[in-house]
């Protein structure tokens, strides 16, 4: 039952009493019925304004929805450079042309993802806080190594 139709009911078990509309008591009860009338109509029109306000934030975290997947290209399974990201084929850090690893800056201590050419150029500063991060691969390699890439080639 609503509390309009609840108001109703009050209003009329009031007049099925036929009390004398002359007497302050029936005044009061009558004003306190209109009031509570009054109220029940106000009520159910913040009802009615939230169940529609509820069905326009729906659509809004819809659209929302709709456009960070068209914008942010990541998944849901990880954060970019995550560990457990290498089976991860949606990231952008891991395609299958270029190497890509996760450097973590010594002041920030943030992960990066960078190609294996900028590791091999030697350094890089940190985007997040301007750190200067150097690359030394001398001393990885044994003496039989012709990689070309950490060792100076005779």
């Amino acid at each position: 039952m609503t509390l309009s139709e609840r108001i109703s009911y009050i209003r009329g078990l009031a007049d099925g009493l036929e009390l004398d509309d002359s007497k302050k008591e029936v005044k009061v009860l009558n004003a306190i019925i209109e009031l509570l009338d009054d109220m029940a109509l106000a009520v159910e029109s913040t009802e009615e304004l939230y169940d529609e306000l509820a069905e326009q934030v729906d659509a809004i975290d819809e659209d929302l929805t709709s456009l960070e997947d068209d914008f942010y290209d990541d998944c849901d399974c990880c954060d970019c450079c995550d560990d457990d990201c290498d089976d991860c084929d949606c990231c952008d850090c891991y395609d299958d042309e270029e190497a890509y690893y996760e450097v973590t800056c010594g002041k920030c201590e943030e992960q990066i993802c960078v190609s294996e050419d900028v590791l091999l150029e030697g350094e890089i500063t940190c985007p997040n806080c301007g750190e200067l991060l150097e690359f030394d691969f001398s001393g990885l390699c044994d003496d039989d190594c012709d990689c070309g890439c950490c060792c100076d080639e005779d």
